[in-house]
């Protein structure tokens, strides 16, 4: 007899170093639930479902699956006892089909007779309300389809107990509804599923139970439909929060920045902007909304002096005259006076340097200016610790890489640097990915602060709830144009979520 419990955990302990991710966690998940796993930057969520998934194993504890003591020593072990995990970053070959890259996941034995394999997924579509076209390549599909291709993965497997790593944090919010109707769909079939989400909205839409972790260690587990986001949020910091984003109005009344008719192509021949228009203003804060891949990074790195293959007009203003500073990098539109800010989506790649401390980071856009040949490490000092308190980074030091510090902590030092610098313009991709719900908010307020000190501010989010409470205009983007710029007060989400789908929508543009 199948046993009502699919997870169990007690007592897991994982040390990696001197740092304890998980202390003493118990936790256990039902069939036929959906169960939210809650918790801050560092509360050990991750570590605890990758000890699920076979990718860590526990110092310390027992794991129970389906009633019976296992050892999970690697990702074999996890699927064969039917736990499938899908990571917020897709492990998708781009240039097979569907059904080539669900079959390469399956045992050699039953590899090689693909109309089976077919009408095996096929079923699997059908009953559980996928939408999905077998033979179509992975680079030519939507976010939410190769989403679909993963879970589909585990499924085909056998898998009954799935776990999401942050499932919706690129999609619109129609394909956010049809992913949680087919979660409840396969929840009611009787499948075991764990969520890992900073939305709170979601959580309560879509679980049945959640269960929070606060600092590595397990705080409580209630029922969904029991309590409130406040009080979740209230578990998961030790505090109450207040979860409101202001949007006050400013009294600046003059343009930063006019982008006029931008184009761009990729290194390959690809067009990716088409004919962008929009203008920044100062106090403002203008939002980008899209689906991933609609050309928001380029845009970015267009406006910054980033990107090469561009044409158009990207205009600077001061003291009522223009300058057009397409074809500038970003040296030299500093040279000509101008602060830029920039956030951009990569972390490591393109903001930080992995290897230095946060204090050798922090002088990395300023140090030529310097006079002499010695650098000021006593300034650099100084802004280290005043970003590391502001933004309650957990590092041991300034002098720590900050490689080695979490995603989340290092796209705090990222932003702090880039706020500490006090731009003109501050352009923002993704600035809470990866942060937990205190540490956005954090976010939001240092946002806002600059909005009022006449910063003009572009936000690249994916979350449409907090790109509509911050923004006092939204640019929708699909496919490398702007489809319209309205007022996020005047609109709802569906209007949104339809104009990132690509589909004209009769609201006025702001």
């Amino acid at each position: 007899m199948k046993s009502e419990l699919a997870v169990k955990l007690v007592d897991i302990t994982k040390t990696f170093g001197s740092t304890v991710a998980n202390s003493k966690v118990n936790l256990d998940l039902k069939f036929g639930e959906v169960l939210a796993l809650l918790g801050e930057n560092g509360s050990g969520k991750t570590t605890l479902v990758n000890m699920l998934a076979g990718l860590y194993y526990p110092d310390s504890g027992e794991v129970f699956i389906k009633g019976e003591k296992v050892s999970i020593k690697s990702p074999k072990d996890s699927f064969d006892l039917g736990i499938g995990m899908i990571h917020q970053h897709f492990k998708l070959i781009d240039v097979f089909t569907t059904a080539e890259n669900i079959i390469l996941t399956l045992p050699e034995t039953e590899k090689y007779n693909k109309k089976v394999i077919n009408e095996r997924i096929s079923e699997i579509c059908k009953k559980y309300g996928f939408e999905i076209d077998l033979n179509k390549k992975i680079y030519n599909m939507s976010v939410s389809e190769k989403q679909t291709v993963e879970i589909l993965k585990v499924l085909v497997r056998g898998s009954d107990i799935l776990i999401l790593d942050e499932p919706t944090a690129v999609l619109t919010p129609q394909e956010i509804e049809k992913l949680f109707k087919i979660l409840k769909t396969m929840r009611d079939d009787g499948k075991a599923i764990i969520i890992i989400t900073h939305k709170l909205n979601e959580v309560l839409e879509v679980s049945n139970r959640v269960s929070i972790l606060r600092k590595g260690e397990y705080i409580d587990t209630v029922i969904t439909e029991e309590t409130t986001s406040g009080e979740l949020t209230e578990k998961m910091v030790g505090r109450k929060v207040d979860l409101s984003i202001k949007r006050n109005r400013t009294k600046f009344n003059k343009k930063l920045l006019e982008v006029t008719d931008l184009s761009a192509t990729s290194e390959e021949g690809y067009k990716v902007l088409n004919r962008i228009n929009f203008c920044l203003k100062a106090g403002e804060i203008l939002g980008i909304a899209g689906i991933s891949g609609s050309g928001q990074r380029e845009l970015c790195e267009c406006v910054y002096g980033l990107y090469k293959n561009k044409r158009g007009v990207v205009n600077l203003y001061r003291e009522g005259k223009k300058f057009n500073i397409l074809g500038m990098n970003p040296e030299q539109i500093s040279k000509k006076g101008f602060n830029i800010g920039f956030v951009p989506e990569d972390r490591l790649g393109m903001g930080l340097v992995g290897d230095l401390g946060i204090d050798d980071n922090m002088i990395l856009k300023n140090y030529k200016g310097d006079k002499g040949i010695f650098i000021d490490y006593g300034k650099s000092k100084r802004i280290s610790e005043k970003v590391i308190e502001d933004l309650e980074i957990k590092t041991p030091g300034i002098k720590t890489p900050v490689k080695k510090l979490s995603g989340g902590n290092i796209q705090k030092v990222l932003v702090g640097r880039e706020i500490e610098s006090y731009p003109e313009i501050l352009i923002v991709a993704y600035p809470v990915r990866g942060l937990d719900i205190n540490s956005s908010y954090t976010i939001y307020d240092l946002l806002n602060r600059e909005k009022e000190r006449g910063v003009g501010v572009i936000f690249v989010g994916e979350d449409l709830d907090v790109l509509m409470d911050i923004s006092d205009r939204l640019a929708v983007m699909y496919n490398g144009q702007i489809m319209n710029i309205v007022d996020p007060r005047e609109v709802t989400k569906d209007d949104i979520g339809l104009l990132m789908m690509g589909k004209k929508q009769e609201v006025s543009n702001v």
